[in-house]
């Protein structure tokens, strides 16, 4: 064309040309359609019997419940499907048996004209390019709304189904596809993968959603890609459904876990007996039970007003209140959490002072209140790069005076308790020697000089951790050589300015060598002595006067190294470690843990058949059975690879796990062996599943295929039984049907897809006959019982986890925002309204309810922590209603913060 490169036409000229070609085609091939259309009906009018009149849906027979309703062929009909729309059904994994021959390709009726119910193989559902889900289009990512027919007045007889007149029919579809295919010759070679419904705004698969039919699917968009799920028979309309947030609540009963691995200032005990310490935002008051070295047993309490992970704590010197600072972070839209620190009342759990709020930079690093003062004043060092040091008034929340004080790490920080005009930091390679000037209280008018500690002739180490004062004025502190020195105290020359006069400074007076490698903590008992805690060596050693060792334990390699002490009532210490855990005993006795956790992000968890019992395995490559009633770990086990996913056999006899490799293992729950060690490919796995009879276990990889095999009534032999393959992406949930027959998966291009495991792991291309299909569990993410959790403006990774109640009332989420959700299910209406409850740091990676549906547990991803929450109200478990999908529930949007 000779105007194709003339100065008066663009790219933009060309595309409008383009564009309007395409439209010029599309009408052509639109008048066909309705020609074939025409003449079908016609013959549909002379031969199809009076009762094919009435609607489709109702006068289509019922299938019993668990089974699928009988096939249709013609119960919706896509018009004429052209040879490019057989063209788009197949996958690029093409879709069909593993063990047996091809599907039948174009077979399918699907009432909504979408390929797939997942967005990454449908088209944009409209024939102009600003279409649904397209840039200029109304559909924006996590709108959902029900599919409407551009036109109803034939849709019954277009519909109908009449046996006689289905050879003319598919004489004159073919007749149309030919003719269809001559003036569109692009769309005949388009796969169903490479169909972007955003690039796509023309073509056949495009104008299929001319034939949906009213009340009969939803369409939910996923950035920018079209979802369709269908309704139940059950729901005449979407406006019915009731809203609000469910009657039932969470409490949170217990949390597994304690941040010992990279936290200090950890751990402390109350003038009321009680342990504090803490992990992700939750502060822990835990009262153990039992005598030292006995059972755990005993209760806990929760401080639960942080936003963010909680990363130091300090005791008031009356033992009741307490500090607790906090990291900086984001919310859910992405605006910036500031650190703060938070002083509160242990007795009644309510806030007294919110102090430094916009303040501090990044986090809260160390803290401590003063001692001589009646713990008027707190100090407090940030993360920024100068790690600033500051003194604030407790009972007012204002700052007194603040300096620059490093651009090394801080590790510590605390007040002499002989005068608050001293403050000590130590670190990496320093200790600090402060003194502050408080100018009686006035705000911003102190000021902050300092010190440093010289080595002079002993080896200068690289980091100190911790530092301890004795009641003679001396200060200890352990260093990462393992050595423990003395810093006594001299007269300061007459320079140095300060209230009352001269002020003292600390030189080394002694060193005695305590551990090999570093010494993480230091605690002043009340008897006098001092107790030390090793790396390296993970012992922990009592000094008495001149640092003469009295007594030493070890604690046990599986616990790691110490990392806090504490000490209560009589002999008896607490110990925190490295690898999360809090061990209770004495030097004499020896250890036992109390409280433990993983060290590492979580993702699997599964709840027992029938005991309040759960089972958790992350990149810490632990694999762990947890007591839910005796708050404590039965066992764990190295799997010496990174466990991603679990599940009970439902005679709770063994249990299958799912690693990063593509290998699965089958382990007995009470010997704790292997009894099966499978690989499926090389690539991760994302789900495991038993059917709920437990013959058969499916297997969900990140290749894409659903691996099922036959399984024995015990579960510990296996066999390859079938593969489903059709997924483009990996898979990331699935679901059995509750009569064992049927598989409902997604994946990470958002397709919700149903297998017939029965006949030979076949795809269900007609999507719409599993509307009314029951599930034994509902753990996917989409589908019509549970795309009202989906939030506004999604991009498809805000939701991990999901799960249904047993009773089938309520839905728990975990989101990518530290939040568990708990909705009324069916969640079936747009922007549903949920309560949302808070504690964990990270994102929550996996929700369950356990078998009775008194708890729900919830697992928190970087944060390593395991939330017990106790399910309240509503009448507790009971059967579920005699239909859920005609229970339906939710709808307005708004949450309730709990």
């Amino acid at each position: 064309m000779d105007g194709a490169g003339g100065p008066g036409e663009g790219p933009a000229q060309q595309a409008l040309q383009a564009l309007s070609q395409r439209l010029q085609v599309q009408e052509k091939e639109m008048e066909l359609v309705k020609a074939a259309l025409a003449e079908a009906l016609r013959l549909l009018r002379l031969q199809a019997p009076a009762p094919s009149l009435q609607d489709p849906v109702r006068a289509s027979p019922a299938a019993p419940p668990g089974l699928p309703p009988p096939r249709s062929p013609s119960l919706v009909s896509r018009g004429t499907q052209t040879d490019s729309e057989v063209g788009m059904e197949a996958s690029p994994g093409t879709p069909g048996l593993s063990n047996g021959p091809a599907a039948p390709q174009g077979g399918s009726e699907e009432p909504s004209g979408t390929q797939s119910e997942g967005g990454g193989s449908s088209s944009s559902g409209t024939g102009s390019p600003g279409g649904a889900g397209s840039p200029g289009g109304t559909g924006s990512p996590g709108i959902l709304r029900l599919v409407q027919p551009p036109q109803c007045t034939d849709t019954a007889r277009r519909n109908s189904s009449s046996s006689p007149s289905e050879r003319p029919r598919q004489k004159l579809s073919r007749k149309a596809a030919s003719s269809a295919n001559l003036l569109l010759r692009s769309g005949s070679t388009e796969s169903r993968g490479g169909k972007d419904p955003l690039s796509s705004p023309g073509g056949p698969g495009s104008r299929r959603n001319n034939y949906n039919l009213e009340g009969i699917s939803v369409k939910m968009f996923l950035r920018g890609r079209p979802i369709t799920m269908y309704i139940p028979s059950g729901i005449r309309s979407l406006e019915e459904l009731p809203s609000g947030p469910p009657p039932e609540t969470l409490s949170l009963d217990w949390v597994y876990g304690y941040r010992g691995r990279d936290s200090r200032s950890n751990l402390f005990v109350l003038r009321s007996g009680e342990v504090v310490y803490f992990i992700a935002c939750v502060v822990v008051l835990y009262r153990p039970g039992g005598g030292p070295g006995g059972p755990g047993g005993g209760g806990q309490r929760h401080y639960r007003g942080h936003t963010d992970c909680v990363r130091c704590l300090a005791v008031h010197p009356d033992g009741v209140r307490v500090a607790s600072g906090q990291t900086a972070g984001v919310d859910k839209d992405g605006k910036p959490l500031q650190p703060v620190v938070h002083v509160w009342d242990s007795e009644t759990l309510l806030k007294l002072q919110e102090i430094g709020l916009g303040a501090f930079e990044r986090g809260v690093g160390a803290l401590a209140f003063s001692v001589v003062d009646q713990g008027a004043f707190l100090c407090v060092v940030d993360d920024s790069n100068e790690h600033m040091l500051s003194v604030w008034d407790c009972g007012r929340g204002t700052k007194l005076a603040e300096i620059k004080s490093t651009n090394d790490s801080v590790l510590a920080v605390g007040f002499s308790p002989r005068d608050s005009s001293c403050i000590v930091t130590s670190g990496k390679s320093h200790v600090h020697f402060w003194n502050w000037s408080g100018a009686a209280g006035v705000p911003g008018n102190g000021t902050l000089t300092r010190k440093q500690g010289v080595f002079g002739k002993y080896k200068k180490p690289k980091f100190i951790p911790c530092f301890v004062f004795l009641p003679d004025g001396d200060i200890l502190t352990g260093d990462s050589e393992g050595n423990i020195l003395t810093w006594g105290r001299s007269l300061s020359d007459s320079k140095t300015p300060g209230r009352g006069g001269a002020k003292e400074t600390y030189g080394i007076v002694a060193q005695a060598h305590a551990h090999e490698g570093s010494i993480f903590a230091l605690c002043l008992r009340r008897d006098g002595t001092v107790l030390s805690g090793g790396g390296r060596d993970r012992r922990l050693v009592q000094w008495g006067p001149g640092l003469v060792a009295l007594q030493e334990a070890e604690i046990p390699e599986h616990f790691g190294a110490v990392r806090a002490i504490a000490e209560r009532l009589g002999s008896e210490l607490l110990v925190g470690t490295t690898k999360n855990a809090l061990l209770r005993g004495d030097l004499a006795q020896g250890f036992s843990p109390v409280i433990q956790g993983h060290t590492d992000e979580l993702w699997g968890l599964c709840t027992h058949p029938f005991q309040n019992r759960f089972l958790t395995c992350g990149h810490d490559r632990q694999l762990c059975l947890w007591d839910g009633e005796g708050h404590a770990l039965a066992w764990s086990i190295d799997l010496k690879e990174t466990g991603l996913c679990a599940d009970f056999h439902p005679s709770g006899a063994v249990v299958a796990v799912g690693l990063n490799t593509g290998r699965w293992l089958v382990l007995d729950t009470e010997t704790r062996e292997i009894v099966s060690d499978v690989t499926d490919g090389n690539e991760q796995l994302s789900v495991v599943r038993y059917s709920p009879d437990g013959l058969h276990l499916a297997i969900g990889s990140h290749d894409n295929m659903i691996y099922i095999y036959s399984v024995s009534s015990d579960g510990a032999k296996s066999s390859r039984f079938g593969r489903c393959v059709g997924h483009s992406s990996f898979i990331t949930h699935l679901d059995w049907s509750k009569d064992g027959n049927f598989i409902m998966s997604n994946s990470g291009d958002y397709e919700i897809l149903y297998w017939n495991v029965g006949e030979g792991c076949k795809l269900l291309r007609n999507r719409y006959e599993s509307r009314d299909r029951e599930w034994a569990t509902y753990t996917c993410v989409l589908g019509f019982h549970v795309y009202g959790v989906w939030p506004d403006g999604s991009d498809g990774t805000d939701i991990n986890s999901l799960c249904r109640s047993h009773n089938e009332r309520v839905v728990a989420v975990a989101d990518d925002f530290c939040k568990v959700h708990l909705f009324q299910y069916p969640c079936a209406r747009a922007k549903a309204p949920s309560l949302v409850y808070g504690g964990h740091g990270s994102h929550v990676t996996s929700v369950r309810f356990t078998h009775d549906d008194s708890h729900l547990i919830s697992l928190g991803g970087k944060d390593a922590s395991i939330f017990q929450w106790r399910v309240l109200g509503a009448g507790g478990s009971g059967p579920a209603p005699a239909t859920p999908s005609r229970t339906p529930s939710l709808s307005p949007a708004s949450s309730l913060d709990v």
